[in-house]
């Protein structure tokens, strides 16, 4: 176990106090008599003493952060959900788990999306090039820029206007539409 730091001891020593002040307290209240003036004095003396045990809680808690003693001397924020789990009475590692499983899942819709974008863009490019054989150079830089094949967008052979663009293989599917190689229907990496 890691060595605790005195700072940090003197603060777990003023919490014991705390919480010994308040069972003190509620001794008194169980055992008040109102007619009896000790009892009132006796509970009067241990609200003293508690306000005195919280203050001194107080002073040394702050003098132990402004020491920068805590770890990386930063707040560390414990997240609101979290919170709510642990105060319903459910298990917080089912709050990690849950947590870990929607990251997952944005990670897979956002990693998707992505890929239908370049799909996308190979089939624009591959399109641009065929109708407007003038900017086969600057779809070629776009493309080099944006992950693309890259280099010059060729027109194919024949002249015709259809075919691919270089450095993007395009295949027609089963519904006519161009798609980029790798973007097949069926397929997973």
């Amino acid at each position: 176990m890691a060595p605790i730091n005195s700072d940090l001891q003197n603060v777990q020593e003023d919490v014991k106090n705390v919480i010994q002040d308040l069972f003190q307290i509620l001794v008194q209240v169980s055992n008040y008599d109102a007619l009896g003036r000790s009892t009132r004095d006796a509970l009067a003396q241990d609200f003293q003493t508690l306000d005195a045990t919280l203050r001194t809680l107080h002073t040394t808690a702050l003098t132990t952060s402004n020491n920068g003693t805590t770890p990386n001397n930063t707040d560390r924020r414990i997240p609101e959900p979290l919170l709510h789990y642990v105060e319903n009475g459910r298990n917080p590692d089912i709050y990690t788990r849950e947590f870990v499983e929607l990251v997952r899942r944005m990670n897979q819709l956002a990693r998707g999306k992505a890929r239908a974008f370049g799909g996308f863009r190979d089939v624009l490019a591959r399109e641009m090039g065929c109708a407007l054989p003038e900017l086969r150079a600057d779809v070629g830089r776009v493309l080099e820029a944006t992950g693309g094949g890259g280099g010059d967008v060729a027109l194919p052979e024949g002249g015709d206007g259809e075919g691919s663009v270089e450095g993007v293989k395009g295949e027609e599917g089963v519904d006519g539409v161009g798609r980029a190689e790798g973007q097949g229907q069926g397929q997973q990496s």
